[in-house]
């Protein structure tokens, strides 16, 4: 069902529960003084000590660091300094990323000693930007996964069920937005491995166009793989579009000496999209049924909807002999006539762990990978649940540096989508 185009409103209802309390909201609350950094910290915190046993989402929890962050965040905006909506928020840092002092392991036996110096550049930013680093999220092994089983801290559970995968290779971030242990991850995607695991639990994922988001301080100094620094994006997990807007404004990178634009501003102005509908995709029957509900929801939204297909015939992961160029001519070749690309995020719904245990890419990247070759920005958000009660993924794809367009619509699809997913766990 849809519910027709909806404003935007900052000011979500504040739940009983302030885990899930959006950072908008919460951005508003901790202005104003009404709930301390403090607070929000030791509710996260409580919420980890009960369920991360069981969803195994953490790899490291820095509760005396988190305390310490925030009691300095709360002293700072007593004093008037508040430095924005991420001010006091707690977040997750993906194990692929370097964070000074702490171990940082890529959930790799041979990287389980491994303690950088120095934050990566995305850590940095989301630190200036006031966020608290509550700890780092477990993943698949090296990134080279997508089912999130294979960790040297065990396999991430999905809160939606235990007897499935939580995606991968994000798959702690996952399901720990998800589940309420944190407001938002930093993540990576190379082949979708930020989309993927949001699609399987329900939040939303976005990676935007290849170099909005610095990718350094990812295993630094180690040997990576071409193919790897290529395909790899940086990515973000939040539970709605508006609060991946506050993360991404504080992640993102200056472009053309301009200034860093405020995504946040593309969700309230209105213009109208021609999106194009993908018809090439692959998915099985329920995955596609939903799909077709969800494009029946954006037709209400007022914008031109035609046919489309999606480039999916890319050359084989590690060719790249051709991606410059390849990326240069994309958006003549695929979006001359349109702004987005609208498509399933998976191929399947969420498979069952006893399906997959000797398949670390049973979860196919099929519908999300070609935005990774192509550098182009793109989004997975909830499109409602299957029989078994899992999430399904609708994404949105853009052309390069238009993150703006993938933005206002899945904004405007999460808003007009009737009925809301609930949260997997009270």
């Amino acid at each position: 069902m849809c519910r027709g185009r909806m404003p935007l409103n900052p000011g979500q209802i504040m739940t009983d529960q302030p885990y899930y309390t959006s950072i908008a909201k919460l951005a508003t609350l901790v202005k104003a003084k009404q709930i301390s950094p403090v607070e929000i910290v030791d509710a996260c915190l409580s919420r980890v000590e009960t369920l991360n046993q069981r969803l195994n989402a953490f790899a490291v929890v820095l509760r005396d660091q988190a305390r310490e962050q925030a009691t300095e965040a709360e002293a700072e905006i007593r004093a008037g300094h508040w430095r924005g909506p991420l001010h006091g928020v707690p977040v997750g840092i993906k194990d692929f990323y370097d964070v000074a002092g702490v171990t940082t392991t890529a959930a790799f036996e041979g990287f389980k000693n491994r303690v950088p110096g120095q934050d990566a550049v995305g850590v940095a930013k989301l630190r200036a930007a006031g966020a608290i680093v509550l700890g780092k999220m477990n993943m698949h092994q090296l990134g080279m996964g997508t089912t999130g089983l294979d960790s040297i801290f065990g396999p991430v559970r999905n809160p939606w069920g235990d007897g499935f995968i939580p995606g991968g290779s994000s798959s702690g971030s996952a399901a720990a937005v998800a589940a309420g242990m944190c407001y938002a991850t930093l993540d990576t995607d190379a082949i979708g491995s930020c989309r993927l695991p949001a699609a399987c639990c329900g939040v939303v994922g976005l990676k935007g166009t290849y170099g909005l988001i610095s990718t350094k301080g990812i295993l630094e100094g180690e040997q990576v793989d071409q193919a790897i620094l290529w395909l790899s994006h940086a990515g973000i997990m939040a539970r709605s579009v508006e609060d991946s807007t506050y993360v991404l404004n504080a992640l993102a990178e200056p472009r053309d000496k301009a200034p860093i634009r405020d995504f946040h501003q593309d969700l309230l102005g209105a213009r109208p999209l021609r999106v194009g509908i993908v018809g090439n995709f692959r998915a099985d029957e329920e995955t596609t049924t939903a799909f077709e509900s969800a494009v029946g929801c954006v037709r209400t939204l007022a914008h031109e909807i035609v046919s489309a297909r999606a480039p999916f015939d890319i050359p084989p992961l590690g060719d790249l002999h051709a991606i410059k160029d390849d990326r240069a001519t994309v958006s003549a070749r695929v979006f001359g006539d349109i702004d987005l690309l609208m498509l399933p995020t998976m191929t399947t719904t969420v498979p069952a762990i006893e399906d997959v245990q000797s398949h670390p890419l049973a979860l196919s990247p099929d519908n999300t990978m070609f935005a990774n070759y192509f550098g182009l920005p793109a989004i997975t958000v909830p499109c409602g649940l299957d029989k078994r009660g899992l999430p399904i993924g609708l994404q949105i794809v853009g052309k390069a540096w238009d993150e703006g367009a993938v933005l206002l619509l899945a904004h405007q699809y999460e808003s007009a989508a009737q009925p809301p997913i609930k949260h997997p766990i009270p």
